[in-house]
């Protein structure tokens, strides 16, 4: 398998299918391309020869392509059910699905203000949004909830216990909440430390670190640091 990816230090969505198989121990090959929204870009070109899309990341598999992260998880859980990538209770795999389906299609606020920075340190970026933009406010409320309940209802570290697909998705946003400082109780802290101490949420921090490749749209509150 090959997975197409963005700049690790941005790429959020990259990350989720990244960590996933990394994680679980699943064999891929890296594609890593350089983000750009330039049409005529070698991201762009490369993108459009695998997936009508034109996004990362994206799964190929034996030739086939798979898009978007969330069909990215449901395949490789279909494909390597040893990997129990979803908890076994039915229940609880509902209910993990339906965490995963609100962080893809909501906190818009978040993303937006927030983007994934891994190597940045911008507490004072995220006193002025928490401070500025109460949709925010709304948004890091409800990810303190949904994980609180989590936590306390599996005792963590993890929000099922075990590493799964959920823990995956949620990824970025323990890297936004230490990017910005953003205050959360202290078992949501809890939380976001053992997701950055797995091996491949380490692994790929490292590779963010090392990338030394300042994108000024994904930047917009700071001008490039300096050598």
């Amino acid at each position: 398998m090959q997975l197409y990816i963005g700049n690790k230090n941005y790429s959020s969505w990259s990350l989720r299918a990244w960590l996933l198989l990394r994680q679980a121990g699943i064999a891929f090959d890296e594609v890593p391309l350089r983000l750009s929204f330039n049409g005529d870009s070698e991201f762009k070109r490369a993108l459009a020869a695998v997936s009508p899309a034109g996004r990362v990341p994206v799964l190929v598999d034996d030739g086939f392509a798979v898009w978007d992260t969330l069909a990215i998880a449901e395949y490789l859980a279909e494909r390597h059910p040893e990997k129990q990538l979803w908890p076994t209770d039915r229940l609880q795999r509902s209910r993990a699905r339906s965490l995963c389906a609100e962080m893809h299609s909501g906190f818009g606020a978040l993303r937006t203000h927030c983007p994934m920075n891994i190597e940045a340190a911008l507490g004072e970026v995220g006193a002025r949004v928490l401070a500025e933009q109460p949709e925010v406010q709304r948004d890091l409320q409800r990810i303190v909830q949904m994980w609180s309940e989590q936590l306390q209802a599996h005792g963590g570290p993890l929000l099922f216990g075990a590493f799964s697909i959920v823990d995956a998705y949620f990824a970025p946003v323990c890297s936004r909440i230490k990017t910005y400082a953003l205050p959360v109780p202290d078992a949501v802290q809890r939380y976001v430390a053992a997701v950055q101490a797995l091996p491949a949420m380490q692994a790929w921090t490292q590779a963010a670190r090392a990338e030394h490749d300042f994108l000024d749209f994904d930047e917009p509150y700071r001008s490039a640091p300096e050598a």
